[in-house]
């Protein structure tokens, strides 16, 4: 018999699922992933509810479709180098380990990266490289990278996170418009410097400061 936290991450991935998710890689790393130890024990019950939840220091941790989502898009077939921007709880980081080659990953609020970097170690994810620093300059000396995702909104995209994308390489995030709404964005590198753009969906983000 399934405990109540098994039902309750079963009914998420059903969830997921009904919401368009569909990659049984994206979807088996969200299940393996225990969203519960990035939460507060407050707020523990609602670990496995496709919601957004606080984490301190003005930042949340994403609902877990948003996750999916941003996840599926990258298209990782377990050889990337992925560059991400704003590790927060670390879950995002997490769940991308599972299904790449490495991922680097930047935090500008110290303790929260501190609290990441305790969690990697908590579920022996040896595979992500963290830095405490602005993220906006990406990370050059680990550069060039296969995937790019940002998981806070800006206004637009650094030009520098651009140069570090390989040909062929992706980017994701999300941009906010003039009209202070956000759309998550999805860039492809098709050749040198020339992107092709695709504007996904309506998103919600803490933004980078």
């Amino acid at each position: 018999m399934k405990n109540n936290g098994e039902e309750q991450k079963a009914h998420l991935i059903m969830k997921l699922r009904g919401l368009g998710i569909r990659s049984s890689k994206v979807l088996s790393a969200i299940e393996s992933i225990p969203r519960d130890i990035f939460i507060e024990n407050a707020l523990k019950n609602h670990a496995w509810e496709n919601v957004t939840l606080p984490i301190g220091g003005g930042q949340t941790i994403s609902q877990p479709y948003i996750v999916g989502l941003m996840t599926s898009l990258l298209s990782l077939s377990g050889k990337e180098i992925v560059l991400e921007v704003g590790t927060g709880s670390g879950y995002q980081a997490s769940i991308l380990s599972l299904l790449c080659r490495r991922v680097y990953t930047i935090e500008r609020i110290e303790t929260l990266h501190h609290f990441s970097n305790q969690k990697f170690k908590e579920l022996s994810l040896s595979n992500i490289t963290a830095k405490h620093e602005n993220g906006s300059n990406g990370w050059p000396e680990a550069s060039p990278f296969d995937r790019i995702i940002l998981t806070c909104a800006i206004k637009e995209i650094p030009k520098q996170l651009f140069l570090q994308l390989k040909v062929g390489g992706i980017l994701i995030g999300p941009e906010i418009l003039d009209n202070k709404d956000q759309v998550l964005n999805m860039y492809t590198q098709i050749e040198k410097n020339k992107f092709e753009k695709k504007s996904v969906e309506d998103v919600k983000f803490v933004p980078m400061l």
